[in-house]
């Protein structure tokens, strides 16, 4: 199957200005709900207060990449910085566990010995925050398909905006039945719905970054469609990697039956590998039958023993 990367892009300053107007709202939000918090005495209000000021610590290292990212490939960096972006990922998701953490000891300490919570500063700040996290996630949903700096920003907000209504909710039942457990028991919920947002995302960052193969890529299919070209004999050492989120690139030995043209093969082979598969990177290097490695691996090269 085509290989297709295409994604609804939003021109770059309009999406800073997205990304700079989610920062300001959070910290905002932030700061009232941690006052908030400690007036009202609700744990659940505080633990919504720090998963809010993770989101701007993230988008502050989102905004910083995306700034970084941009710039061009030179001699300390000739792919570019384009990574970048996946690595303020994995910084953001590892925060999301650290505060998912926290919130569960937390909560667990507060069902122990559970404190009055002011029901109503609960349901009012909870409330303001809805608002924001509903804003902050509208406003970069629309960047978030094409960029896995952006998702974890996303998913940040969106568990933002879920974890606002469980406030509400748990304020409500303060109100009108005085159960003061469901603070901490909410908090716990929040913290679970945390951690399970950043443990089934944290992967592609990591797979990335590890340069694992593109997941969306199927390599068989990309070693027979080589194979398949007139004049290929046969194919080794191959690397598939992703150099940077929707960039798939490709390195690989090509041999050639006797007195094939390299050039005509070369061409034909990114040819097929752009048409079929996305690839438009890729590096080949050409062994003739006679001169070919032995036993050489399909997949990477032969581990060299320290």
């Amino acid at each position: 199957m085509p290989h297709d990367h295409g994604h609804a892009h939003i021109d770059p300053a309009s999406g800073d200005r997205r990304v700079s107007i989610a920062i300001w709202a959070n910290a905002l939000l932030t700061v009232v709900q941690i006052v908030g918090g400690i007036l009202s005495g609700s744990l659940a209000l505080i633990a919504d207060a720090l998963h809010n000021f993770s989101d701007m610590a993230s988008l502050v290292i989102a905004f910083a990449a995306r700034k970084i990212s941009r710039r061009p490939a030179d001699k300390r960096m000739t792919f570019g910085y384009g990574r970048i972006e996946v690595v303020a990922a994995l910084i953001n998701y590892t925060t999301l566990i650290l505060v998912g953490i926290y919130l569960i000891y937390e909560g667990g300490m507060r069902m122990i010995e559970p404190t009055e919570v002011a029901g109503w500063t609960v349901v009012i700040l909870g409330s303001v925050a809805l608002v924001v996290d509903t804003l902050t996630a509208l406003l970069t949903y629309s960047m978030q398909k094409g960029s896995v700096n952006i998702r974890a920003l996303f998913l940040h907000n969106l568990s933002d905006a879920l974890a606002s209504v469980a406030v509400i909710i748990g304020g409500s039942l303060i109100l009108l039945y005085n159960m003061w457990w469901v603070d901490p028991a909410i908090t716990i919920g929040i913290a679970l719905y945390i951690l399970y947002l950043a443990l089934t995302e944290i992967g592609g960052p990591i797979r990335i970054l590890m340069l694992g193969s593109p997941p969306d890529l199927d390599n068989d299919a990309i070693v027979a469609a080589i194979r398949d070209v007139d004049g290929v004999h046969d194919v080794h050492h191959v690397h598939l990697w992703q150099m940077q989120e929707n960039e798939a690139a490709l390195d690989c030995h090509i041999v050639t039956i006797d007195g094939s043209s390299g050039e005509g093969i070369k061409a034909a082979i990114k040819a097929r590998l752009a048409e079929e598969f996305g690839i438009r990177h890729s590096t080949l290097e050409f062994e003739d039958l006679e001169n070919a490695h032995e036993s050489a691996q399909l997949y990477g090269h032969e581990q060299t023993k320290a």
